[in-house]
């Protein structure tokens, strides 16, 4: 069965290659999705899988890329889609 998670991570998240290591970590985890850069500074991703490689990914955007510093993740469960073929920057 397949989870949906939908965050927003804050921080110094933007400018540092985070949308890039996101993908190749939901990627390499066997993910799907997307992530994006928001207006506000923040970056945005949604990622369906199963439950292990989520809370991988979870784990991971704790704190990002090198260059990154993470100060916080909001998380939220979201109805699994289903539908993507690969993880994706939008």
């Amino acid at each position: 069965m397949a989870r949906r998670i939908h965050a927003i991570v804050s921080g110094r998240v933007q400018g540092v290659s985070f949308r890039a290591a996101t993908l190749f970590e939901a990627r390499r985890l066997g993910l799907v999705g997307w992530v994006r850069n928001l207006a506000d500074g923040t970056v945005e991703l949604e990622a369906e899988g199963p439950d292990e490689p989520i809370a991988a990914l979870l784990a991971w955007c704790e704190h990002g890329p090198p260059a990154a510093r993470v100060t916080g993740v909001a998380v939220d469960d979201v109805p699994a889609l289903g539908r993507e073929a690969a993880f994706q920057i939008s």
